[in-house]
């Protein structure tokens, strides 16, 4: 495993996260789901990613990550960099959803009670808050690092404009936001738009979620729809309007790609996302072990030659870049 730095601050990521979206939920076993975190520690995957609302249901994935660490990861716990969000929706009534001072310290009390911590390493606002003032939302990120909650806060799905806000408001209180957690991936280039450049103009750090697509970009629908994928499951995530004729194509383009350069069209992907310095890190999600240990070697090959990134170009160009 590689570690980069998180912008200007003084942590590092793994180059690949887990996250904790799906599989881990109280739906599913208990014993898989430390299978797949023990063996992404071993592999040197140090981060693990969650929010309030991660499961199903929501929380659960939290519970489980906390039973981990009683048990599997006793020692473990100054080797692990453990995040949460909160933004969106968690419990009934006013107080439960987007950016208020109360929905956010009461959600990560919450989260820190079923992970059995006493702070998480990072707390990221999860969506921005149309209605409540930004100002509210960082003093309240502010006060959650001052009070020990959390050594480090970073927001998720800002856009270049708010990021920056949000940024510099925080840091007129003496609080730096050191990462933004968007989607990015080969069909998902809306950071490219200014974004990317904005976390580099305020030495925050990136990690990508969805790199893979929500699994599109895998070897999965290649030649049909697998009876245990999230399109057969009809999750709400994907469906089988995303596997277009067109999108079909594309990846068995870039499947083809991937095998003259020695890869899994997943490790494709990965390597993709990380090739920018700008991206720290890269959040899979996983429903097995094997899974882990193929991306983690999407980390032998990084590099691309410009011929190589014209032809992704071309390809994810086509009329369903994007959907």
């Amino acid at each position: 495993m590689t570690y980069a730095r998180v912008g200007a601050s003084g942590l590092k990521l793994p180059r690949i996260a887990l996250g904790l979206w799906h599989n881990f939920g109280s739906i599913d076993r208990y014993e898989q789901s430390a299978q797949m975190l023990t063996r992404a520690f071993d592999l040197g995957i140090t981060h693990f990613d969650l929010a309030n609302n991660y499961g199903p249901p929501p929380g659960s994935a939290e519970e489980t990550l906390g039973r981990a660490l009683r048990t599997e990861f006793r020692s473990y716990r100054d080797e692990l960099v453990i995040s949460t969000k909160a933004g969106w929706g968690m419990w009934p009534g006013p107080y439960g959803d987007f950016g208020s001072r109360k929905y956010l310290i009461a959600s990560l009390d919450q989260s820190l009670k079923r992970l059995g911590l006493d702070y998480v390493d990072i707390f990221y606002h999860h969506r921005p808050d149309p209605e409540t003032p930004l100002e509210e939302t960082m003093a309240a990120l502010d006060h959650i690092v001052r009070s020990g909650r959390a050594l480090y806060v970073g927001i998720s799905s800002y856009d270049k404009e708010g990021t920056r806000a949000a940024a510099e408001l925080l840091r007129t209180m003496g609080t730096r936001c050191i990462i933004h957690q968007p989607p990015y991936s080969m069909f998902n280039r809306s950071v490219e738009q200014g974004l990317l450049q904005e976390t580099q103009r305020q030495q925050m750090g990136v990690i990508a979620f969805s790199p893979l697509s929500q699994g599109l970009l895998t070897d999965r629908y290649l030649s049909a729809i697998p009876t245990d994928s999230r399109i057969a499951k009809q999750t709400g995530f994907l469906n089988q309007a995303d596997l277009t004729e067109s999108r079909l194509a594309q990846l068995q383009a870039l499947s083809k790609l991937a095998q003259e350069r020695g890869q899994s069209l997943a490790q494709l992907a990965l390597a993709w996302v990380l090739r920018d310095q700008a991206v720290t890190s890269a959040l899979i999600g996983a429903s097995r072990t094997s899974q882990i240990e193929s991306c983690v070697a999407a980390l032998e090959q990084l590099t691309f030659s410009q011929d190589e990134l014209a032809r992704i170009d071309a390809i994810t160009q086509s009329p369903d870049r994007g959907h």
